[in-house]
């Protein structure tokens, strides 16, 4: 009879599996604080103002303080720990797509592609919104169209992401939504 056998005849009821932690909560809180944020500016756009920019604002504000958690932070919110080559982003996608693909407790090949990818984008975006409360580009249309586009591409990227986080949860038998709510992951095999 195994453990988790054992433990069910005895107390009725499973024991949870180990669990590790992942991410910090300062990762956590940014995550879910730039989520609310950037739909809150999106939702607005040119319609209540007011709200687009206090949400742009803190857009900016959470960007400089994961760019600095980025380099200072606990190991897991290291760009270090998570920023890879072109090479390694598309090992780890191969090796996903033939449900074969590492895994790691803290961000994968893939998933670190695309933090960086939406910290730029998201940078691209706060600075052309911020440039367009200015005098000097107020009405500037390449300004605008930098700023609209960069949305555009961003939610695409955020569509991404999600799907992504979809399909690692299932190729590692993870719930990487329940785990950046909680910073816990399952423990057994993965890299560091």
């Amino acid at each position: 009879m195994s453990v988790d056998s054992a433990t069910i005849a005895t107390t009725g009821r499973a024991l949870r599996p180990a669990e590790v932690k992942a991410w910090d909560p300062l990762v956590r809180i940014f995550h879910w604080s730039l989520v609310i944020a950037f739909v809150a500016a999106w939702a607005t756009g040119d319609e209540v103002r007011r709200v687009h920019l206090i949400a742009g604002y803190s857009v900016i504000g959470l960007l400089v303080v994961r760019i600095v958690w980025g380099f200072v932070g606990t190991k897991h919110a290291r760009f270090a720990n998570f920023v890879r080559g072109p090479g390694a982003i598309a090992g780890y996608l191969r090796d996903t797509a033939q449900l074969r693909a590492t895994r790691y407790l803290g961000h994968n090949p893939a998933g670190g592609g695309m933090i960086v990818a939406l910290l730029v984008m998201l940078s691209i975006i706060a600075a052309t919104g911020f440039m367009l409360t200015t005098d000097a580009f107020w009405g500037v249309a390449w300004v605008q169209e930098t700023h609209e586009t960069a949305v555009s591409l961003t939610l695409g990227l955020v569509a991404l992401h999600i799907l992504g986080v979809i399909v690692a949860s299932f190729v590692h038998g993870d719930n990487l939504i329940r785990a950046m709510f909680t910073g816990r992951k399952r423990a057994g095999s993965e890299r560091p």
